[in-house]
This record gives structure tokens, sequence and C-alpha cells, in this order.
């Protein structure tokens, strides 16, 4: 997470990114930012003269200039420009805004094709499968296991099963973890993803699967309590013994059997 000068950073960088990006090829442009972001995590000395703050800002946009100008798109190009022209906390900030431009060109791709709600159930669908398979899980971690590997096994799983957005995002965390474990990646940009309509995501468990209607108004009531739409990624868990939980951001919504008795539990220990 992006904190103080380098928060401040990312919203002028977003701003200039907002005003090359459309008229660019949205899926395209993702994949340029994601390679630039990984480029600048494997060359640790490009990444700290790119992000020193004790460079000129002109000196490293032409820096930019040299290295991209013709490999990568004009609005690619200057929203690496303008990344390398602001102020960052620390040197991997930069190549975290880079990635998360990324995700966020990616998320815009799949508002226009009007998939984004696919999006975010299939990243959350894929977190719970990687997560219920430990030879999966195993498989797409282990350092040791190439990245053409990884790739080719991500397009048997899921080429023409999702959506192109969510095989992308999926195939940037998998193959560039950036040190992160996949279950937390998943996470990060199933948040961005939900944040191009500007919505909330709870994560609901219940011990048995919602109806349709169940959900419509769970997500009715989530929205007047927050005063924002809410998207549900619903997860049947048979050890909350009955009921369901809500989690939001800090938030939790707990009306299961478990929870009354370890708050019961709670307070007889107390």
């Amino acid at each position: 997470m992006l904190r103080g000068l380098s928060r401040a950073s990312l919203a002028e960088v977003e701003e200039r990114f907002n005003a090359v990006a459309g008229s660019a090829d949205l899926g395209s442009l993702a994949d340029e930012l994601f390679a630039v972001a990984d480029l600048f995590d494997r060359e640790h000395g490009l990444r700290r003269n790119l992000s020193d703050p004790a460079r000129p800002a002109a000196q490293k946009a032409q820096a930019v200039r040299v290295l991209l100008e013709g490999k990568v798109s004009g609005a690619a190009l200057e929203t690496v420009i303008a990344a390398v022209s602001a102020k960052w906390a620390r040197s991997g900030d930069l190549a975290d805004a880079l990635e998360r431009l990324g995700v966020i060109a990616a998320a815009a791709e799949a508002e226009a094709a009007s998939r984004l709600d696919d999006v975010e159930d299939e990243l959350f669908r894929f977190g719970r499968i990687v997560a219920s398979n430990l030879e999966l899980h195993r498989t797409l971690t282990a350092p040791g296991v190439p990245a053409q590997a990884k790739q080719e096994l991500l397009g048997s799983l899921l080429a023409g099963k999702v959506a192109p957005t969510t095989l992308r995002l999926i195939s940037q965390l998998v193959v560039h973890p950036r040190g992160r474990s996949l279950d937390r990646g998943l996470e990060e940009f199933g948040y961005l993803v939900a944040a191009q309509r500007q919505r909330l995501v709870a994560v609901v468990r219940s011990a048995v699967e919602l109806s349709e209607e169940q959900k419509r108004r769970l997500a009715t009531w989530l929205r007047t309590s927050y005063g924002r739409d809410v998207h549900l990624n619903v997860e049947v868990d048979p050890r909350v013994l009955g009921g369901f939980s809500v989690h939001i951001g800090d938030d939790l919504i707990d009306t299961t059997i478990a929870g009354r008795i370890e708050e019961v539990r709670r307070r007889l220990a107390g």
C-alpha cells in the first residue's frame, strides 16, 4: 500500500494516466505497464536512478525516452515519464505504482466490454480453487518452475473459460509475484478492479449457498448501510454452522452460530 508522499505522487501520475489512456488499447497498455514495472523490479540500479529524488525530473524523463521510445505505446511512455518525474517515499513504490495503473487499465478494458463483474467473480473463485488444491498452488508459486511453464498451465486452465482481463491479471500475479503471496495478490487486484466502479467488496461466508434473492437483499442492505454499491464474494463454509458472516474491509458482521459460540467463550474467559 502506498502511503504519504507516494500516495500523493500516485494521484498525480494517475491524473496523467487518465489523460492519455482514453484513446489507448487498454489491454495492451496494461501489458506494457506490467512489463515496465517488472523491468524496474529486475534492474535495481535503473529503478534507483529513476526514482532518485535528487535527480532532475527532466533528466529522468529523457532517460525513459531513450529506453522506451518506439518500444511501447505513447500512452505507456507518457505514463512512465510521469511516474519517474514524481517523488516516491521508497524506490520500490515506482514499480508498485506502474503495476497498479496496469491493473486499472485492465479493469477499464473489462468495464468497456461489460465484463467487470465477471472479472471480480473469476479472481475470487480462482483464489478459492488454488487455496483448495495444494498441488496447483505449489506449481504456480514454486520459484523453480519456469515462468513459461506457469503461463502455459494458466492458459490450459483458463483460456476461453474466463474473461481475457482475468487471465491477464492472474498471469501477472503468477509470473511476477513481486514478493507477494498469490492469495494476497488476488485480493489486492480484486479490490482495484472493484474500485473501477467505486464499489466495496464484501466477503460473505455462509453455511449454505445463498439464493439469488438472498444475495440481492443482502447487497441492497449493505448498499444502504455503507452508501456505496457492494460486490458480494460468497463462500460456502460449513464451519460457520448456520447464518452468515460478512467482511468489508476491517468491518465484520457475524450472524453465524459459530460466531455466537466464540463470543460466549470470550465472555466466559473474561
